[in-house]
């Protein structure tokens, strides 16, 4: 079955034109969390409105978990930590008031710009994001091969019945992402994972020789896509490398999608402009130098990539120098100053609109695009 979404097979190497920064704006950071007990490991940034943002992640010390929330009502100029009763892991906001948190023990709704959170009920099957057209009508996406749709809010839910069409064993199939370009468009994507092989003794921090021995195998991709606003959707399944991380949209053109590598694989990630007229698709940004880990659009079609320099063989367990690109054209892409503090494992990308561009990183900095 032909997969239009993205190819099947890649090349490899530096696939990118970087050219030297010419724009004076710079990354600067907005939050640090500085703490000599613990350390905070941010999950997701949004940025509803220019003045109101929020952050969500967890305090880790020792093997304590708290689930926080970092909030800001004046654009960055003061942050509050909020606690959870949870520990969380996306976020959706539909204004700069109503937003709802897919927790790992369920879904949560805020009309207070994350400042309080109301717990709704409990869901047939657990959510790893959600995505929501207006106040009421909304998508889950979900583990074991189900996508979920609320017309209340997210108080009640019922299944997809195209979502599990697809082969594939539930309890090691999943939906992890939700996009639309527009009102009737959008796309949720999901993966199959291969039956339980050996996969080392070791974490790969503690063996990296065999971290890098585990081979890149091919696993079954999925692809929802509806052109009626979610009435119907259409699946399809292929056999891919790597895994669908992330799919973004702008207002009008093409999108963006990103596939991750293991830590075997030639190059750390490729991205693909997305061309939702014709299906055809195409490798944009691709440098064994670099892994992405979040790609934004803004209303005036300008893409931004974000990702980590590699300094190690092992690019799961190696925190490196935050990187941003930027491009007008999807081909040729400008390097842009980012604080020199900034030293992560993984960073991703949020934006109210294009003078308002923020950039968060696992370990709990949130920095802004001046």
């Amino acid at each position: 079955m032909s997969y239009s979404f993205l190819r099947r097979f890649c090349g490899f190497g530096v696939l990118a034109i970087v050219m030297p920064q010419l724009h004076a704006d710079r990354w600067q950071v907005q939050y640090i969390y500085e703490s000599a007990k613990s350390e905070m490991l941010l999950q997701d940034v949004q940025f509803p409105s220019t003045a109101r943002g929020i952050a969500i992640g967890e305090i880790v010390e020792g093997r304590s978990r708290k689930g926080v929330a970092v909030v800001t009502s004046d654009s960055g100029a003061h942050w509050n930590v909020v606690k959870l009763e949870e520990n969380p892991v996306s976020l959706f906001f539909l204004n700069d008031s109503l937003g709802w948190m897919v927790t790992e023990k369920g879904l949560w709704k805020t009309n207070e710009a994350g400042k309080d959170w109301q717990k709704l009920p409990k869901m047939p099957n657990q959510p790893w994001r959600v995505y929501f057209a207006d106040e009421n009508n909304g998508w889950a996406a979900c583990t074991k091969k189900t996508i979920l749709a609320t017309h209340d809010g997210g108080r009640k839910w019922e299944p997809v019945a195209a979502a599990s069409q697809v082969p594939g064993a539930p309890e090691r199939s999943a939906y992890s992402w939700i996009a639309f370009a527009d009102k009737n468009y959008g796309l949720i994507t999901g993966f199959n994972q291969p039956s339980l092989r050996w996969n080392g003794l070791f974490a790969p921090w503690l063996d990296p020789e065999d971290a890098l021995s585990r081979r890149e195998t091919p696993h079954l991709a999925y692809r929802m896509l509806t052109r009626d606003g979610g009435k119907t959707w259409s699946v399809t399944s292929a056999s891919l490398l790597g895994q669908i991380t992330r799919v973004r949209f702008g207002a009008s053109g093409p999108g963006l999608g990103l596939i991750e590598y293991g830590d075997s694989f030639r190059v750390p990630s490729e991205v693909y402009k997305l061309d939702r007229a014709t299906g055809k698709n195409e490798t944009v940004f691709r440098d064994k130098r670099y892994a992405i880990t979040d790609v934004w659009l803004t209303k005036d079609g300008t893409s931004y990539l974000t990702g980590i320099e590699l300094v190690g063989q092992v690019r799961s367990v190696s925190p490196g120098n935050v990187k941003v690109f930027r491009s007008p054209d999807m081909k040729t892409w400008t390097e842009v100053d980012v604080d020199y503090r900034a030293i992560a494992q993984r960073a991703f990308l949020t934006g109210s609109d294009e003078q308002n561009l923020w950039l968060g990183t696992d370990n709990g900095m949130i920095l802004k695009l001046k």
